[in-house]
């Protein structure tokens, strides 16, 4: 039985303020990527935020708002070989790792035009899914209770009627976010891709999520080396000038240095305890989950939750 996943709705006014501080902490630093540079074309203009719709990949789900911490690791390279040491946040489980590598490599051998960072990838999956809960996936990658967004039926949410007959998310009535990447359905049919090569499709495998994103962040012939496109794509995926902002400084402290972790021991985020099987013992392949967070605010063109 599908477990639901946990809200990842903003804290409080306290917290906010606290992210705003940071976010322009970083880009005073004059970090790379700190600089966003969103076109007029994708309504992204200062205080304006589209409101949400089934348009992107994940249909504005709410998602992970935490940044990164100021101390940013410093290992220039970020090569698979760092040794297991750094800060628990720049810790990347094993799997994931290697499947935002190996996606970039995909990408890279039938659209090198694109240059597709793996970082971006892992900015992404930090702040959808926490890194697939931490790491918590089976050998193949695959998460071993689906990661599910929210019912998407208009209520604080996009209104997103059943496209899959519940055959991803469970729900033959309305659509909701898939997989460590949270695809919605509707998207995972024209973009989801076979990573691990067994002949499946599966948003719930963090090899195939990861290479679908990338696909999807490539799309248009855009070249993710530039800021303007790679704004664009990040806001392809969810509309949010909020959104946006939190995955760039993810984005900048990947790119700054990170580490290998084992699968299961990475952080899960405050907020994300749903959608893992009951366990007794934390920390491991299907940990109890986090207790839910008190009632937050919503995410700017998130409505008002329910």
């Amino acid at each position: 039985m599908a477990a639901q996943f946990g809200r990842r709705l903003r804290k409080g006014a306290t917290t906010t303020a606290v992210a705003a501080v940071a976010v322009a902490a970083l880009s005073a630093s004059g970090a790379p990527g700190a600089t966003l540079a969103t076109g007029s074309d994708d309504q992204q203009s200062a205080g304006t935020t589209p409101s949400p719709d089934d348009s992107a990949a994940t249909g504005n789900s709410p998602y992970y708002t935490d940044l990164p911490p100021l101390n940013t690791p410093n290992k220039p390279g970020t090569s698979t070989n760092l040794p297991v040491t750094g800060s628990a946040e720049s810790g990347i489980p094993a799997s994931i790792l290697a499947a935002y590598k190996k996606a970039e490599q995909t990408v890279a051998d039938s659209d090198a035009a694109c240059r597709l960072p793996w970082q971006l990838l892992a900015a992404i999956g930090k702040v959808e899914s926490g890194q697939a809960r931490g790491g918590r996936v089976d050998a193949n990658g695959t998460t071993f209770s689906p990661i599910l967004g929210p019912v998407l039926d208009g209520r604080g949410f996009a209104m997103i009627k059943d496209t899959d007959n519940g055959a991803y998310d469970g729900d033959s009535t309305h659509d909701r976010a898939v997989g460590p990447m949270q695809f919605i359905p509707s998207t995972w049919a024209t973009w989801g891709q076979d990573g691990n090569g067994d002949g499946r499709k599966d948003p719930n495998n963090i090899y195939d999520a990861a290479l679908a994103a990338g696909r999807y962040l490539c799309a248009g012939s855009r070249d993710l080396s530039m800021a303007t496109d790679l704004d664009r794509a990040v806001l392809s995926y969810n509309h949010s000038d909020a959104y946006l902002r939190t995955v760039r400084s993810w984005f900048d402290y990947y790119k700054r240095g990170t580490h290998e972790i084992p699968d299961g021991t990475g952080a899960v985020p405050p907020g994300l305890g749903g959608g893992t099987d009951p366990s007794p013992n934390p920390g491991t392949p299907g940990a109890s989950p986090t207790p839910p967070p008190s009632p937050k605010p919503p995410r700017p063109g998130g409505g008002t939750p329910t």
